[in-house]
């Protein structure tokens, strides 16, 4: 009948095989990975513009069509459009591409904002449904808060604070490698 061993090792590869057949063929698809950023920057006429980048990368093995960007969370009671639209669409987005859009608000408003992600919807070919896809959120966003003035050095401090061990090791290895590299006082008058 034949040796029960080499039975379970004829299932367990056939059994690999279908499984890894049915993820790869599912790994044939788009994947939407989306980061929204909201950048806000304060005028002198009393208002406050928020500069708004939406990145849309396709990080799947296949092309995503008809691929539309809907960002409705910015409320026209707070803000107004300066530049661009918060819609957008496109035909095709490659797999391995990127697309970028962008657009200007303005707030005359004091308030604290807190947006929602913004919508990607596309059409893969083997599926008749539209597919969606969501931005990152942003933080929220305080608007015409009144913010202390900045002391002097405050930058040089935020710098030392997020690069400072970094500037440490580069040091110690720069001081290592000139040891090294120097010849000594005392090898120099063995020589004479």
């Amino acid at each position: 009948m034949g040796n029960p061993i080499a039975k379970f090792l004829i299932f367990a590869v056939i059994a690999f095989l279908v499984s890894s057949s049915s993820t790869i063929a599912s790994s044939d698809v788009p994947f939407i990975v989306a980061h929204k950023k909201a950048t806000p920057s304060r005028l002198k006429s009393g208002a406050e513009r928020v500069s708004v980048s939406i990145d849309i990368y396709n990080q799947g093995s296949a092309t995503a069509y008809d691929v539309s960007l809907t960002d409705d969370s910015w409320s026209k009671d707070i803000f107004d459009i300066v530049s661009g639209n918060t819609s957008m669409s496109w035909e095709r987005l490659d797999a391995g591409a990127l697309l970028s859009h962008s657009f200007d608000l303005e707030s005359k408003v004091q308030t604290l904002f807190y947006g929602a992600p913004a919508v990607i919807t596309f059409r893969v070919p083997t599926k008749a449904a539209l597919q969606e896809a969501y931005t990152t959120p942003i933080l929220p966003l305080d608007l015409l808060a009144d913010r202390p003035p900045e002391k002097k050095l405050e930058w040089a401090k935020r710098l030392l604070a997020k690069y400072g061990s970094l500037i440490s090791v580069i040091s110690i290895v720069v001081l290592f490698v000139y040891l090294v590299a120097t010849p000594s006082k005392s090898s120099s008058k063995k020589k004479r």
